[in-house]
This record gives structure tokens, sequence and C-alpha cells, in this order.
């Protein structure tokens, strides 16, 4: 008897094959990669995929500080404002890194500025970043 059991059993494990391309797409959100990482969600590559921490491909581009792969993310389907297991969504990251296009790029994409623990208002208070505070239309 083999070791996965057909119907999707708990002894299931994923394949190493899956792990190593998992692992090099988020490297590509990580590294800002987003020609390749488009081409990886075009060919069918949930825009969700989240790692054993719960950040998803945003999360991972956005706190890298690259606008233009949360954008193409946000375009192909992406949540804006999905959070990881600790309760971080990518606009509360992108204000802790400070990376302004990233923040203006995730609200064009219909980020909530008051989702998350702590949110991203919650952020910019915490680091007294009024623009911020301006810019999500908070005090």
């Amino acid at each position: 008897m083999s070791e996965h059991t057909e119907g999707g059993g708990a002894q299931d494990v994923p394949d190493e094959d899956v792990i190593e391309l998992a692992t090099k797409i988020f490297d590509l959100a990580r590294q800002g990669e987003t020609e390749t990482l488009t081409a990886y969600l075009d060919a069918g590559v949930p825009a969700n995929l989240t790692n054993d921490r719960g950040d998803t491909l945003v999360m991972l581009a956005a706190y890298h500080g690259h606008a233009g792969a949360v954008t193409a993310l946000l375009a192909r389907g992406a949540e804006a404002d999905r959070a990881n297991d600790r309760g971080q969504t990518p606009l509360a990251g992108a204000v802790f890194k400070g990376e302004e296009a990233v923040i203006r790029a995730l609200l064009a994409g219909g980020a909530d500025p008051h989702a998350g623990t702590p949110s991203a208002v919650d952020t910019a208070r915490m680091f007294a970043k009024s623009d911020l505070l301006e810019l999500f239309g908070a005090k």
C-alpha cells in the first residue's frame, strides 16, 4: 500500500516538486519578478497562494516593496486585504516598511486601511505617519 491514499487522507503530503515550485513562486513575489510571476499566475497558479505562515504573494511583494508585482497580482484576483496567520495585512506591512508606492497600489486595488491587526491605520499611528493617516482618511 502506498503512502498516498485515494480521497486525500491526512497521510497525504505535498509532492517535492510542488513544494519546490511554490517556493520559487514565493521567491518571485519577494524579488518583484513581475513578468515571471504573472506568467505562472496566467498558467493557473492561484493568485491567493499562501505559504506556511499564511503570507500571500501580495503580502510578500508588498513587504519587499514591489508595487508593480502588487498591482499585477491584484489585477489577477489576489485579495488586497488577505491577512496572514498573525492578522497582518499587506497594507499594514507596506506602512511598516514605508513603501509609499506599494501603499498607493494596494489602496488603488481596494485595500481597507482598517483591516487587520494591527491595521494600516494603527501602524501609521504607531509610527506617527500623519501623511498616511491623512491618506487613509483617519486622524
